[in-house]
């Protein structure tokens, strides 16, 4: 599986509820991520990612695009919450990978305004 197809898999996976799966996986034991809402490690990430399954579980990830350089893949994804009344979120990840494994993440989000003037949309 190459790394951009390891990436879609993870974030799918993770959506659908199967984060312990996904982490036993894709993820480095040595992993570390920058979302500024939680601490930094392995566990605290996967644990909120198996929360928010919880709390939303009619989400939906739809990947729009795919960039791979290097040991770096960057994802372009349309969230759907799956709550009428949650916007949704167009999210990019970043992963970096050592061999097959994901060690390091970024993600950056942008919550999708139904009344935008912008022509073009998101995506």
């Amino acid at each position: 599986m190459s790394r951009k197809e390891s990436a879609v898999t993870f974030l799918k996976m993770t959506g659908f509820g199967k984060t312990e799966d996904a982490y036993a996986r894709f993820i480095a034991p040595s992993f570390i991520h920058h979302n500024q809402y939680f601490r930094g490690d392995r566990e605290s990430l996967r644990s909120a990612m198996a929360e928010a399954h919880e709390k939303s579980p009619n989400k939906l990830i739809d990947v729009k695009q795919v960039f791979e350089d290097g040991d770096f893949v960057i994802t372009h994804s349309l969230v759907v919450r799956g709550n009428p009344s949650d916007p949704d979120v167009a999210v990019v990840h970043i992963f970096k990978f050592k061999g097959d494994k994901v060690v390091e993440l970024w993600d950056l989000g942008q919550l999708l305004s139904n009344d935008s003037p912008n022509e073009n949309g998101a995506f």
